[in-house]
């Protein structure tokens, strides 16, 4: 691996992009002596509006050679408007009636802490006390849940992560206020996510243990680093340690978390939650620098902004030491079945995760997607994103007695440097898929498919991550433009190969493509609707096995691709007539 730049980027990185919002945090508070929290959270980017508040009291209150606000009166009288804000906000139940307002009494709390010895009595008085009446209810929800068999939702009936950021926020609050009850509570909740409940593979599972939820992983990991703050439980740094070796394997060179693992999210963001967790390690902090080197000032919403705040307040300063994405090729198996390789440009990842679905849950997602394809320099090609009520974007689905089904029954996944691979089990068939090592501007697939007998349909998906407003061109010499159109392109229009954002795939000839796709939207319970979003829909029909029989392969059926990358630029396109 090539060694890590200067340890020198972090935490001055977290002060660098508070202060260039801080601005804009002042603006609507000086036009607007008494503004709502419903008026500043319609604002774009400002939902969460209370994180502001830490942003001005750890400006304000931390002592850093990179925060020149240290110390500024003007930081400290910004945070004293915005959590009398929240204190009138509180009382008249605007505050409490908001989604996810948890989030925001840790805020709120983390402030108090830092700024108690400047609110002056009554102020102090009244901040605590609204502060106390949320936590009591955190408490009470917390308590209610701590013996539950396991802390996964259909358990808990929530999401874990939620429960991590309740009881953390509880124990912290029991410091701070000293509340033995609270911090006993805290503490016990989350010493058992520490031991019992991360996985061996440094995950919490959200639906079941079968796999992780990757983005929300990062906030239950949060809740688990604030409560190693304030209790040194050795516990929680190990459960830390493992969580960091999780997460730094399965991002992308783009920071973003490899979505194909995630039973939550289909797209994802480079995550600001947990960086000072991780900033106990030097790999960690490599790794904290490698996320934050992403972010620009101005561009952050306030949400994570506030979480910017939290990683400068608490970031544990050193060496550095090299982290995956620092070198030019690195593999990862968990103890589930799933891997992730990189080598050279390419980055392969491949999941035989099996778990049950959630069919009363809008939130969690079938675990339907197996292969994703990212370039260092192309991004995201093939996506494994899982989706819901959408067997069309499942790797494989098959009809078996009039019903789809679109889920293995069973995996099993073996890698080496030669090649990795994939088998994955269903009622109809199995299916083989061979990754063999790549070079550097091409990588090869081959899905090996045994029928075992049956005629139903069945057939094989890539989605592809095309881009609206780019052109694709296809191996009949069609150049089309991609938009909000519906496009569909079979075997003779596709002629085996296809074009798009500077890479090639070559295909069988049995082929069609359909855009755009719009995959499900758990937060919005039914389809995305912005372009951005779509897919296309590369399929491929199974042969059944009197059809494979017949033309003397033994019952088997071989599907291969060859996925090219230009080198270095765009190819020169080849002849073709365009299409709008």
């Amino acid at each position: 691996m090539a060694p890590p730049g200067p340890a020198a980027e972090l935490p001055g990185k977290y002060f660098h992009l508070m202060e260039a919002a801080i601005g804009a945090i002042e603006q609507p508070l000086t036009s607007d002596p008494l503004p709502s929290l419903k008026s500043l959270e319609t604002r774009p980017g400002w939902r969460h509006f209370p994180s502001a508040l830490l942003v001005a009291a750890v400006l304000y209150a931390r002592q850093h050679p990179a925060n020149p606000r240290y110390g500024d009166a003007r930081m400290l009288s910004l945070a004293l408007r915005i959590g009398d804000l929240l204190a009138r906000e509180n009382e008249q139940g605007n505050f409490t009636a908001r989604l996810d307002h948890h989030r925001d009494t840790y805020m709120w709390l983390e402030a108090y802490r830092l700024l108690e010895r400047e609110l002056g009595e009554p102020r102090r008085m009244r901040w605590r006390r609204q502060i106390e009446s949320n936590v009591a209810e955190l408490a009470q929800a917390t308590a209610q849940r701590q013996d539950r068999p396991a802390y996964q939702s259909p358990f808990l009936g929530t999401s874990p992560n939620h429960f991590s950021l309740w009881a953390s926020t509880v124990y912290l609050a029991g410091r701070v206020f000293g509340n033995k009850e609270w911090e006993r509570l805290g503490g016990r909740v989350m010493h058992r996510f520490a031991v019992e409940e991360l996985s061996p593979d440094g995950y919490w599972g959200e639906h079941s243990s079968a796999g992780p939820t990757t983005g929300y992983n990062y906030l239950t990991a949060a809740g688990l680093a604030l409560y190693w703050e304030h209790s040194h439980d050795p516990a929680a740094l190990e459960a830390l340690r493992r969580a960091t070796d999780f997460h730094k394997y399965f991002t992308y060179p783009n920071g973003q978390p490899v979505e194909l693992l995630d039973d939550r999210r289909r797209h994802v963001y480079v995550s600001p939650w947990a960086h000072y967790g991780f900033s106990n390690f030097p790999d960690g902090r490599r790794y904290a620098e490698f996320l934050t080197s992403f972010y620009r000032p101005g561009e952050l919403r306030l949400e994570h902004l506030g979480r910017v705040a939290q990683n400068a307040l608490y970031y544990h300063e050193g060496p550095l030491a090299p982290i995956p994405q620092d070198g030019t090729s690195y593999k990862h198996r968990l103890n589930v079945p799933a891997a992730i390789r990189k080598s050279g440009p390419w980055v392969v990842c491949l999941s035989g995760l099996i778990s049950t679905q959630a069919l009363t849950s809008q939130y969690y997602l079938d675990r339907q997607g197996h292969l994703s394809i990212f370039h260092e320099r192309l991004g995201l090609i093939v996506t494994g994103a899982n989706s819901k009520r959408q067997p069309e974007l499942a790797t494989f689905w098959e009809k078996v007695q009039g019903q789809v089904l679109h889920l293995p029954l069973s995996s099993r996944l073996r890698m080496s440097d030669a090649s990795d691979r994939l088998a994955l089990a269903y009622q109809s068939f199995f299916s083989i898929l061979e990754v063999p090592a790549p070079s550097v501007n091409r990588l090869a697939l081959r899905f090996t498919i045994a029928r075992r007998g049956g005629s139903g349909e069945a057939q094989l998906n890539l989605q592809l991550c095309l881009k609206a407003g780019e052109a694709l061109e296809t191996g009949a010499g069609r150049r089309l433009v991609l938009g909000g159109d519906e496009i569909s392109l079979g075997p003779q229009e596709l002629a085996g190969w296809l074009r798009h954002s500077g890479w090639t795939l070559h295909f069988d000839s049995r082929a069609r493509l359909t855009w755009p796709v719009y995959p499900y939207n758990p937060y919005a319970d039914g389809p995305e609707k912005e372009i951005e979003h779509a897919v296309g829909l590369l399929s491929f029909p199974l042969r059944s096995r009197r059809e494979a029989e017949s033309e003397g392969r033994n019952g088997v059926q071989e599907i291969a691709f060859t996925l090219e990358a230009d080198n270095g630029g765009r190819q020169a396109a080849r002849p073709a007539r365009r299409e709008k």
